[in-house]
């Protein structure tokens, strides 16, 4: 098992299922005529609600989503700000798949949560945002910045 950190929420057995459930829906609905790699997330918010969101590849490969921003993007256009967890899963099933850079930064905005990688037999893999990327750059650095370029002009 991955890296844990108990300072993330940690998800029920019912909420754990249920965001695989969505997760492997979202999944089916992937964009994804370039990689062939479809992957599916589900994210929990604080409030309850969970949304869903797939990969949506481009031509240009740079304006590729993937599924966990979609997710995110999703839920915070919804105005949630504040998460318990987020479930991975693809159609690769030798080994567990994980957010890329962007997406821990894009979902570390909103504070640690748990992560869950989920492999198409049902395999899961828990571990958490912070020990994803553990030295996000964050808003407490921008600021750090500001009150520094204040008392520089003080």
């Amino acid at each position: 098992m991955a890296q844990e950190n108990s300072t993330a929420p940690s998800l029920g057995e019912e909420e754990l299922d249920q965001l695989m459930a969505v997760a492997d829906k979202a999944k089916l609905k992937a964009y994804s005529p370039y990689s062939n790699y479809r992957v599916g997330a589900a994210l929990l918010a604080s409030s309850g609600a969970t949304y869903g969101g797939c990969n949506v590849e481009n031509s240009s490969y740079g304006l590729t989503i993937c599924a966990e921003r979609t997710a995110l993007f999703k839920a915070a256009s919804s105005g949630e700000r504040s998460f318990k967890g987020i479930v991975v899963t693809s159609d690769h099933s030798d080994e567990f798949i994980y957010p890329c850079g962007a997406c821990r930064q894009v979902l570390s905005e909103f504070g640690n949560m748990d992560v869950y990688m989920m492999q198409p037999s049902g395999r899961i893999r828990r571990t958490t945002l912070e020990a994803l990327i553990p030295f996000s750059f964050s808003k407490k650095i921008l600021d750090d910045a500001e009150k520094q370029r204040l008392e520089e002009t003080e």
